[in-house]
């Protein structure tokens, strides 16, 4: 509909009469320039001329509101006045016409804040503001501040400068004019600029650092500037909040530090000191490997140089033939200054190959008589019988680091094959029937760019550990128990059978089929059997009969043997004091290394991203959260993507969080598991808003606490992880912890390893069994006399062993003569070869981490003897001794190895060497299986057909054994035992309950570490994380207002809430923390230390006997101590002075701008809304029944969220 507008007048005028016409025009403009034809008598032209049409009402308004002091003010040839309150042509006012406009009306001011020192450009937006300037000049002011006039614009917009405040105040902008004074209804604040900190504290010398500047009122003001020093840093105005301010880092000669950093807003001047900022070498690249992948990108590529941890967010580009257009970037993972993981990124392999054909073609019509044309088509053109394939070049990009984008000089270009292609299972339903061996899955071009390190095979969501790759098949071995009947990541199939799904890097993913595991059919035992079972019933109670007839015979017999054994048990007991003794001073002098090694070169601390991950999704390396976010921006835009935002904006409501909860735990089939993933993800989506992850946290534990005090043992609440709540503190306390496990309580975590480890070590460990000498757990004892003395290897290592570098755990430089030294390292003569590698790697690379030394199963070991002659040592080879069908595994002392052998690791050569059940096979005797690295091993099967077995098909099944061989049939042994030397023992077997005295062995020797563990995580002082504050003092007030008076209950919730859910944790998985590897033998001692750290925390008193676990006894007289020491933390952080909230808040913040875009949020989302589709109905239901969610019409923002993802209009929905 249109609306009616006013007219225009015009004179006729020239030749014609004068006569007064009256026209109109819809458009919604002041003005409107016409043409005007005067035609006679119906078709004769006379004429036409230009005319102006003008509305008063749309001159005399501003922002659609009608104007006074503008309609006055328009020009005298419209005729505008104002009539009452519109602008209207004069002659058709009905009214007098004003000529006094009224006061000012305020629409807009901006900004509404400034420092208070003034100088803020402030612009007021509004209509009335005065005819002309002098209207309203000296009439500005903020409260009683006067606020100078800048610019002047018509009635419509001031600036005007504001002047100093004396403090912080909150006041009203004044406008007056010729008809009185106005005051905003909104009011301009004066705030007192703080900096705190900034982050990161150094990056490149070529600058384009993103530094963080932290702090309050950042982002008041009309002019932010900042700089380091002299040098300017350039301020993303746009991305300021009240809390942080970005700027990038400007380029500088060479490495510097910076004194001071300057932000100036406005008037307002600040300084942070004390050196906030350095200046570092710019980084350099010297190594990438592998340099091949496949084309879809994601295999990890190593990447070494210098000073790479200087940038934030490194990453690595292909380019295009011309280079200079880029292929693609991925981000790389920086995991030290010298050390970084870039996944390949991936390329559109068709297009570039058809270019390459494009280009060939192009070259080949060219004249050929040209040696360089001769070489180029030499180049493109395709060898037979070669896989095709292409290279690009590399390049990084650092900042504004421009020596690392070209790397054309100094590597070789990544080349790039075809994806490999895994074929699906055989037939319709994609079924296959697995009988227990190995899983065989066919392909093509499997190996051309990854090898088993890059291929993850999953059956459900468990692990099918690969053990195989060759060109067209893959073998891995499958768990012993099929898995539920999910996919990878856990979400059921339509077939209830577990999914195969074959991973290949990051983003290579191939569905294969589902796999059926064989039921056994129940046995039914015959007749004949039955008939043997009685018989031999009767049989044993005729056995017992005689055993009663001959005990009182050998009663006596039994006292003389008893006084024997006391005898011995007090030898024994004297023995153990010595050793023990003996034990602790050579423990004590290895830890006295270790420790003034971790005071220069630090504990290996997992960085933040990894530590995640271990915690939050424990076993998960693939998740999807782990992709690339600035991909996700750079990329085209899907309707998904625009329904997670609007997702996201759901989960930030903290009702519709609240409820969204609370729904899913109402729901039956919801399981632990699913509890679980829920709190991760939704830990991962707000960790960029902790503070608002800390309020939810705070609601949801108040409500399991009036839950708790409903039962009838409130003291059990914490104490599983039977909620979301749960896991989510688990998962908040995590992150809120990071730091002081890294620079307080974890070197007393890695030096309790370190110590279990080197007592572990120093006495014989079966490589099989893994039960050793030295243990704290009776499941993990070697019960055997074990004869073994002490070896001192000779390691040399030459030029020909491309070492690993040496690697600290930060930048303290070794000088190459230290790396080519004689070392020495400790083993024992009953050390299996892999054991015996696994100790000199230890001493070779002590001061590196885990994850970067070579593995035991690359390199060889090669025994240097006389005249230049060398062998190489491996587990099993044509010596191995075999007896009555096992094959003992080679030891030092098998080769007859003595005290100081010179020895030294090759690298391995694997030609002829397959892989099968974790095991290597050839005939080559440098070729050895990896026995210590993989538990599963236990009682392998291996192959031979040279040593006995079947003579008719050649092949003899041979069982392995290290240190002490599994008891026989009675019907090979003929009643006779295999001593552990392999020789026949008719003498009587001892009591294995004897060697139960090495636990106290054990247990005095690190018995000191384990102390100061507890010392550390238990004491109060200025480093204790606010968190702990916190959440005790959010324990202590849900217990005053639920009127709990029991001190155990409120005790039982601080130690279910930190001890045993966090600390406990840490205990038994300190590779959680730390890149580590943690032997099945260190893994039960430590469980055997968690558990006494969780009796310590408990008020309960439990009745010790001689049938008590002996994991119980060990530390029974410890215990108390441990319990006031617990008792007493408790109190301390009660004492502690509260935190008050804009602390805590400022804290949460701090905590989520270290940790903005480690997470792909979106991917998260995504998985949460997996269950909002599984239970849609249930939380629709909810959303509507609870009042505010229906105020904020969030069922209807739910719906809005699948329209948008199924491309839907929101008005449709």
């Amino acid at each position: 509909m249109q609306r009616s507008t006013p007219t225009g007048v015009m004179n006729v005028m020239r030749s014609l009469s004068t006569a007064d016409v009256v026209y109109s025009y819809e458009a919604n403009v002041g003005e409107y320039e016409a043409q005007v034809s005067v035609v006679w008598n119906g078709d004769h032209y006379v004429g036409s001329l230009p005319v102006t049409l003008y509305k008063c009402d749309i001159l005399g308004s501003h922002r659609d509101h009608a104007d006074c002091s503008l309609c006055v003010t328009r020009a005298k040839k419209y005729r505008c006045a104002w009539c009452g309150s519109v602008c209207a042509y004069s002659e058709a006012c009905p009214l007098t016409a004003a000529t006094e406009c009224p006061r000012p009306r305020i629409d807009v001011i901006k900004p509404l804040s400034g420092p208070i020192e003034g100088g803020t450009l402030v612009t007021i937006e509004g209509s009335n503001l005065g005819l002309k300037e002098e209207d309203v000049k000296g009439k500005i002011r903020i409260g009683d501040i006067p606020c100078e006039l800048i610019d002047y614009q018509v009635s419509v917009k001031i600036i005007c400068r504001t002047g100093p405040a004396p403090a912080e105040i909150d006041a009203p902008v004044i406008i007056g004019n010729t008809a009185g004074y106005t005051e905003s209804t909104v009011k301009y604040s004066y705030k007192d600029l703080e900096l705190h900190s900034v982050f990161p504290t150094f990056g490149p010398q070529s600058g384009g650092t993103l530094l963080s500047i932290t702090g309050f009122h950042l982002n008041m003001g009309s002019s932010v500037s900042a700089f380091l020093d002299e040098l300017p840093c350039l301020v993303n105005s746009s991305h300021a909040s009240g809390t942080r301010l970005l700027c990038t880092s400007s380029r500088t000669a060479g490495p510097r530090t910076i004194a001071q950093l300057t932000v100036t807003i406005d008037n307002a001047k600040r300084v942070l000191a004390k050196n906030p900022f350095s200046y570092t070498k710019d980084p350099t690249i010297m190594e990438v490997k592998p340099l091949r992948s496949f084309a879809s990108g994601g295999r990890i590529l190593s990447v070494h140089g210098t000073n790479l941890d200087s940038i934030q967010k490194p990453q690595m580009a292909v380019y295009m033939d011309d280079g200079i257009t880029v292929a693609n970037v991925t981000v790389c993972r920086v995991v030290s200054a010298s050390h970084m993981e870039c996944p390949s990124p991936p390329v559109d392999f068709e297009a570039l190959i058809n270019a390459r054909r494009m280009q060939l073609a192009a070259l080949t019509a060219a004249p050929s008589s040209s040696p360089l044309s001769r070489r180029k088509r030499a180049g493109l053109r395709p060898h037979r019988d070669v896989p095709r394939s292409v290279t690009l070049r590399i390049g990084f990009l650092m900042d504004n680091v421009e020596s690392v984008r070209d790397l054309k000089k100094h590597f070789q270009q990544l080349q790039y094959v075809e994806d490999p292609s895994y074929s699906a299972f055989i037939g319709a339903s994609l079924v296959k029937l697995y009988k227990g061996d190995t899983l065989v899955i066919e392909g093509e071009n499997l190996n051309l760019a990854s090898d088993e390190t890059d291929v993850n095979v999953t059956i459900g969501t468990r692990s099918c550990n690969v053990t195989s790759l060759a060109a067209t098949q893959l073998v891995c071995t499958p768990p012993e128990v099929q898995p539920t009947g999910t996919d990878e990541i856990g979400i059921k199939t339509e077939s209830g059978l577990p999914l195969v799904v074959v991973r290949v890097g990051q983003n290579v993913r191939f569905p294969i089929g589902y796999l059926q595991y064989e039921v056994v059919k129940p046995y039914t035992f015959p007749p004949e059997a039955i008939g043997g079972i009685t018989a031999g019933g009767v049989l044993l109670v005729l056995v017992s009969i005689a055993i009663l007839l001959v005990y009182r015979r050998k009663s006596t017999q039994a006292e003389r043997e008893y006084k024997r054994i006391q005898i011995q048990m007090d030898t024994l007991e004297s023995n153990v004091r010595s050793e023990c003794k003996q034990a602790f001073a050579e423990l004590q002098t290895d830890m006295t290394d270790l420790t003034a090694d971790l005071q220069s070169l630090g504990t290996p601390t997992l960085d933040h991203k990894t530590y995640v991950m271990k915690v939050f999704f424990p076993g998960v390396n693939d998740h999807p959260i782990l992709n690339d976010p600035k991909r996700r921006l750079t990329g085209p835009r899907t309707n998904y993507d625009a329904a997670m935002m609007q997702f996201e904006q759901l989960i930030c409501n903290k009702h519709f969080l609240l409820t969204f909860i609370e729904t899913l735990e109402s729901q039956r089939d919801f399981s632990i598991r699913d509890k679980v993933n829920v709190a991760s993800l939704l830990v991962v989506t707000l960790m960029g808003n902790m503070e608002y992850a800390t309020s939810v946290l705070r609601s949801l534990l108040f409500r399991l606490m009036e839950k708790a005090v409903s039962t009838k043992h409130p003291q059990l609440m914490l104490r599983r992880t039977e909620s979301v709540v749960e896991k989510m503190l688990s998962n908040w306390m995590a992150l809120s912890m990071y730091h002081y496990l890294k620079d307080r309580a974890g070197q007393s975590i890695f030096v309790l390893f370190k110590a279990i480890k080197y007592q572990v070590e120093k006495g014989p460990v079966d490589s099989i069994t893994h039960d050793a000498r030295y243990s704290l757990s009776e499941e993990r004892l070697l019960r055997e006399q074990i004869d073994h003395s002490f070896v001192t290897i000779h390691l040399v290592q030459e030029d020909h062993y491309e070492k690993i570098p040496y690697q600290p755990y930060h930048t303290i430089p070794l000088a190459p003569e230290e790396l080519e030294e004689k070392i020495q390292c400790r083993v024992l003569d009953c050390d299996t070869i892999s054991q015996v590698k696994h100790k000199i790697l230890d001493a070779l690379y002590r001061h590196t981490p885990f994850s970067l030394r070579p593995a035991v199963y690359e390199v060889d070991l090669e025994w240097r003897q006389l005249r230049g002659s060398s062998v190489i040592l491996s587990d099993e080879d044509a010596t191995s001794k075999i007896m009555n069908g096992w094959k003992k595994l080679n030891t030092l002392a098998h080769y007859g190895v003595k005290e100081s052998a010179v020895m030294s690791l090759v690298p391995r050569k694997m030609t002829n060497c397959t892989m099968t059940n974790g095991h290597c096979k050839s005939s080559y005797r440098n070729c050895v299986n990896a026995y210590h690295f993989n538990s599963t091993l236990t009682h392998a099967i291996l192959q031979n057909g040279n040593n006995g077995g079947d003579p008719e098909n050649g092949v003899n099944h041979l069982q392995t054994f290290h240190l002490v061989r599994p008891p026989m049939d009675d019907t090979k042994s003929n009643g006779k035992q295999w001593s552990p030397n392999g020789q026949m023992d008719r003498t009587p077997k001892a009591i294995p309950e004897i060697f139960l005295t090495r636990l106290l062995s054990t247990k005095g020797t690190i018995e000191k570490y384990v102390v100061d563990f507890f010392r550390t995580i238990l004491t109060v002082d200025e480093h204790v994380p606010p968190a702990i504050k916190w959440l005790f003092d959010l324990l202590d007030e849900g217990a005053r207002k639920h009127n709990i008076t029991d001190p155990e209950v409120l005790h039982a919730w601080k130690s279910n809430s930190l001890p045993l859910r966090f600390w406990v944790n840490f205990i038994k998985n300190p590779d959680f923390v730390f890149d580590i590897y943690k032997t099945n033998t260190v893994d039960s001692c430590l469980s055997v230390i968690a558990q006494t750290f969780m009796d310590s925390c408990s008020t309960t008193e439990h009745r010790l006997g001689k049938d008590s676990p002996s994991n119980k006894l060990l530390f029974a007289k410890d215990i108390p101590k441990f319990r006031e020491m617990v008792s007493t933390f408790y109190q301390d952080v009660s004492d502690m002075p509260q935190i008050p909230d804009q602390e805590m808040n400022q804290t949460m913040q701090q905590l989520s701008m270290s940790h903005i875009g480690e997470f792909d949020t979106v991917a998260a989302l995504k998985e949460l809304y997996i269950y909002v589709n599984k239970y849609r109905v249930q939380l629709f239901e909810n959303l509507e029944e609870e009042n505010y969610c229906r105020k904020l019409q969030l069922a209807q923002r739910l719906a809005n969220v699948a329209c948008v993802m199924e491309g839907e209009e929101i008005s449709a929905c």
